[in-house]
């Protein structure tokens, strides 16, 4: 079992930025892919961002490329998803999510086990 514990949102001017955290109650860093998924009011859930364990490969959703960068230090057990140059539209409950099941990360929410209880992004017009 993994807890997963996010923190960081909150309320920011469009062109702003944030830095979310997500903490495991264990080590992840060896078997663990890591994600970051959100979802909009009236919306599914999508995945934002992920990184692999084993190589540290990375995805990103298009509506992010260029302005939202993940990162994992797997000494602290925690991800990042730096966000720059936010948007209204990137207004949602972020959650991350952990996953030990496949070699690479996914940005399909089916291919996770852990989640986070999630953390408010709201971006100001």
């Amino acid at each position: 079992q993994v807890q997963l514990v996010e923190s960081g949102g909150g309320l920011v001017q469009t062109g702003g930025l944030l830095r979310l955290s997500c903490a495991a109650s264990r080590f992840v860093g060896d078997y663990y892919s890591l994600a970051w998924f959100r979802q909009a009011p009236g919306k599914e859930r999508e995945g934002v961002s992920c990184i692999s364990s084993t190589d540290g490969s990375t995805y990103y959703a298009d509506s992010v490329k260029g302005r939202f960068t993940i990162s994992r230090d797997n000494a602290k057990n925690t991800v990042y998803l730096q966000m720059n140059s936010l948007k209204p539209e990137d207004t949602a409950i972020y959650y991350c999510a952990a996953d030990n099941k496949y070699l690479y990360c996914s940005e399909h929410e089916e291919s996770y086990d852990y989640w986070g209880q999630g953390t408010q992004v709201t971006v100001s017009s």
